[in-house]
């Protein structure tokens, strides 16, 4: 497989926010598909590591369309919090995954933990394990990792997800606060594209 160039891609997630950074990080040359054009549910994610989601993920969706397809399974991992919300990260906004449900829910976790924690650095940083799978085959599973800090109050109207909480390192901005293109070079989706590239 590791040989010949990908032509056809699935991209395996319901998300519209992956889908579109995914899409925008891949070769142009490759003809990418999304899950739900096949009207495909997402798998049960009863992994316990975010590369175990991921490999589910693609697994499962390469079986049912007999393509190639790059996963993604990423989240949010406060210190603090024991490194929660981790891999339940879209799990906290309920059955739909409101963000901004999921959001109030970190600081109400944060006020329980802390009462103060607005005063002092919050260490975080956002996870992305990546994996290609053909039917049930791993070709590749990688894992980017950007290092940050929690926001006292969420910014920002770009990004999706956790970006108007997360400020990476180096960075007085949140993602949600940056153009996509300059979020984009600094993110963990970045840094695990940059790991399974030579796969593709």
């Amino acid at each position: 497989m590791q040989n010949k160039k990908i032509k056809k891609l699935l991209i395996g997630t319901n998300n519209k926010g992956k889908l579109r950074e995914i899409r925008d990080l891949l070769p142009k040359y490759i003809k990418t598909y999304s899950t739900a054009r096949f009207k495909l549910k997402s798998p049960k994610e009863n992994g316990k590591t975010f590369q175990q989601n991921s490999l589910i993920k693609s697994n499962y969706f390469s079986s049912k369309t007999n393509l190639i397809c790059l996963a993604d399974d990423s989240g949010l991992e406060i210190d603090l919090l024991n490194k929660k919300p981790g891999i339940f990260s879209a799990r906290w906004g309920g059955a739909n995954s409101d963000f901004n449900k999921a959001i109030k829910r970190v600081y109400r976790e944060l006020n329980k933990k802390d009462k103060k924690w607005k005063n002092k650095k919050i260490k975080a940083r956002f996870v992305c394990a990546l994996s290609l799978s053909f039917l049930k085959k791993k070709i590749a599973c990688v894992l980017g990792i950007v290092e940050g800090k929690i926001s006292n109050t969420p910014k920002g109207k770009n990004g999706f997800g956790y970006d108007p909480i997360f400020i990476p390192n180096k960075s007085k901005k949140t993602f949600a606060e940056m153009k996509p293109l300059q979020k984009c070079r600094l993110d963990h989706r970045y840094k695990a594209f940059k790991k399974i590239k030579k796969f593709l």
